[in-house]
């Protein structure tokens, strides 16, 4: 069984749970390839793929949706499972109370799971650095970090739970041997 954990991450938070996948499934004795989406070639000798992107504003970076569109025939008739890294912060609910990991995104998830049935989609809590935000996400960012109420929206940190992601890793890590290679 060999397995692709491709990632988009423009800050290294997305791509340090994507490693960390690939880490766990290796524990188990799969073969792992961990990549950005960007130098992916070949996806044929892949039995399962793990597809993860960061979040903003609620939607996946755009060569993240266009590996899944590029390759979606592929995909389509393997094992998929992807993951989201956006909401940062400590507080686990929004304002109505409903929990960040099932009201954060992505906005085309909907699309996501049409185009490739994935076996699960799971958001995780990223991280937060804006010294490493680059362009006009940098830019917007920067100019956004002067109110009060957009510090304390997008607070800065890691705040990634290694605990649940090691769950989740493990889950797909047992549900491989039941896939036909």
């Amino acid at each position: 069984m060999r397995v692709l954990v491709a990632y988009a991450s423009s800050t290294g938070f997305t791509k340090g749970i994507a490693e960390f996948v690939g880490e766990r499934l290796r524990e188990h004795g799969t073969q792992v390839d961990v990549q950005g989406v960007d130098s992916v070639k070949n996806l044929a000798g892949h039995d399962a793929f793990v597809i993860g992107s960061a979040l903003y504003n609620q939607h996946w970076l755009k060569e993240a949706k266009s590996f899944v569109s590029n390759n979606r025939a592929l995909l389509s008739t393997r094992p998929v499972w992807l993951f989201s890294s956006g909401p940062v912060g400590t507080k686990t609910t929004d304002a109505q109370g409903r929990d960040l990991s099932d009201v954060s995104g992505p906005k085309e998830i909907d699309e996501l799971r049409e185009a490739v049935k994935p076996r699960d989609h799971r958001v995780f809590f990223g991280g937060l650095d804006g010294s490493r935000l680059t362009g006009a996400i940098g830019f917007a960012y920067r100019m956004a970090r002067r109110s009060q109420a957009a510090r304390e929206s997008m607070p800065e940190g890691d705040f990634r739970d290694w605990k649940e992601i090691e769950s989740w890793a493990n889950g797909i890590a047992e549900a491989l041997p039941t896939v036909p290679a």
